[in-house]
């Protein structure tokens, strides 16, 4: 009975539901703005890499071409552009006034962003045996701490959709949690839009 006590007849629920109190859309001019920094950030990181990406101590240490797999690269970002798209399901059955719905195409997102995670850590590992550590070049030391980065940012990802699952199901849907759940979803698309970045620069632009 707690979770219908939030719940909005259909009849009732507007169309943006995740702007239609003030705190919505201060939540969403807010995140607008917290992107505009991470964007510097990885930018940033981004330029660093390029820099450093051929900075080896001698001629026979592995470089990217050498290190890289693209199929590995192809599956995790297949994993990530498809939770992306869950993330949007997610999104429709919001603005929908469809709550199981929502939840379980949320609980998907953080499944596939889970087994993204999972399958970079495998790769962190294959690379440290090989070799290829934070300290052994300055490439090294870029390429860890540009998809390290991103890997923490997915992280958070995780760690905010679990909590807004485990809270809505004692609070059900309403406009105060569907600004919740608009605001996560825009951060798990940015997270997506970085990686397909780092999949192009670093990994095709690697091994080619």
């Amino acid at each position: 009975m707690a979770e219908m006590k939030y719940n909005v007849p259909n009849e009732q629920w507007p169309e943006h539901p995740e702007t239609a109190t003030l705190e919505g859309k201060n939540k969403f001019v807010g995140f607008w703005t917290f992107l505009g920094g991470e964007t510097v950030l990885f930018a940033s990181l981004f330029a660093t890499y390029l820099a450093l990406k051929d900075s080896v101590p001698s001629s026979d240490h592995l470089l990217a071409a050498d290190l890289f797999h693209l199929e590995l690269a192809f599956v995790m970002t297949m994993l990530l552009l498809t939770s992306s798209l869950t993330s949007v399901y997610a999104v429709y059955h919001m603005r929908n006034n469809n709550f199981s719905k929502m939840q379980l195409w949320l609980a998907v997102t953080v499944l596939l962003g889970a087994g993204f995670l999972a399958l970079e850590i495998y790769e962190f590992y294959e690379y440290v045996h090989l070799g290829h550590s934070f300290r052994s070049s300055a490439f090294g030391s870029a390429f860890y701490i540009l998809i390290g980065t991103h890997g923490f940012h997915v992280i958070i990802g995780l760690i905010w959709i679990t909590g807004l699952i485990i809270r809505n199901a004692s609070r059900g849907l309403s406009v105060y949690t569907a600004a919740k759940v608009n605001t996560a979803a825009l951060y798990w698309h940015f997270i997506d839009v970085v990686w397909v970045f780092i999949f192009t620069i670093v990994y095709l632009l690697g091994v080619i």
